[in-house]
């Protein structure tokens, strides 16, 4: 059972973000998706959680198009990460965490609902701050919040935008091994945006790397990120780095300073 994208091509008004989009995401998987700002990650991750509409090209989940699919279902099986839920700011932590629930509760929370949510919250460290208002938190804080809130919905396919770009590199460690945790079992799916290479180097099943509302590159994390694939995209001098503990992808920061002062 997986999620195919065939074609896909996405327009805000007569821009063209995403073109030719085609892809597969199969069950127990973490697809990394990089590239240079503006290169369609998040233009990607909305339109496949239905926030965007696509242009053209067709979206299916365990084969069924998604257009076929209710809101309701659909929210059963695809749980969204945004980098941040503006119109949740006059909620608490506990009730952006319930909201998870919502797609399964019928007339009112179960047990079986209130100890998902607890489990959620325990597993991202956030029930101490169950009570607080989520403008009473740090940019950090509510990631992770937010991130309680898609594994206490329990779905089937995890689609998150950026999901560490608040965080300090104690909790991106926790949220990636959290994310690999996810998909260990086999049958949860992760397309997770990133920004940082590293991570999507030593996290991810199969990496997918956007320039220009394109795919340059799609496959394990050595056939895409190579130096040519990786200087060619970002436009800066790179050093790639053999260590005891892997492979690491770093900025050449003098050639790099010369460079972008040219």
């Amino acid at each position: 059972m997986t999620l195919h994208i065939d074609n896909l091509s996405v327009k805000y008004g007569s821009v063209q973000v995403l073109t030719d989009i085609s892809f597969s995401l199969a069950k127990g998987e973490v697809l990394c998706i990089i590239g240079p700002n503006g290169s369609g990650k998040s233009t990607l991750i909305k339109t496949l959680a239905g926030i965007l509409d696509p242009f053209s090209g067709s979206l299916c989940m365990d084969n069924r198009n998604l257009d076929e699919i209710t809101k309701n279902e659909k929210a059963k099986k695809i749980g969204y990460v945004p980098q941040d839920f503006q119109y949740l700011t006059s909620a608490t932590v506990l009730e952006a965490v319930i909201l998870g629930r919502r797609p399964h509760v019928q007339w009112s929370l179960t047990q079986n609902d209130l100890d998902k949510v607890d489990a959620a919250m325990n597993q991202l460290n956030i029930m101490p701050m169950s009570e607080k208002m989520l403008t009473e938190l740090s940019g950090g804080e509510r990631q992770r919040v937010f991130i309680a809130r898609a594994i206490a919905q329990e779905p089937e396919y995890y689609l998150f935008d950026e999901p560490t770009s608040a965080l300090d590199i104690r909790h991106q460690i926790e949220v990636f091994s959290m994310i690999r945790k996810i998909s260990g079992s086999g049958q949860k799916s992760v397309l997770v945006a990133v920004h940082d290479l590293n991570f999507a180097y030593h996290y991810a099943d199969r990496v997918m790397l956007l320039d220009g509302g394109r795919i340059v590159s799609i496959g394990t994390r050595d056939e895409v990120m190579t130096e040519e694939h990786i200087i060619s995209v970002y436009g800066v001098p790179m050093q790639f780095i053999t260590t005891d503990a892997g492979r690491y992808v770093l900025p050449d920061w003098k050639r790099a300073g010369e460079t972008i002062s040219m």
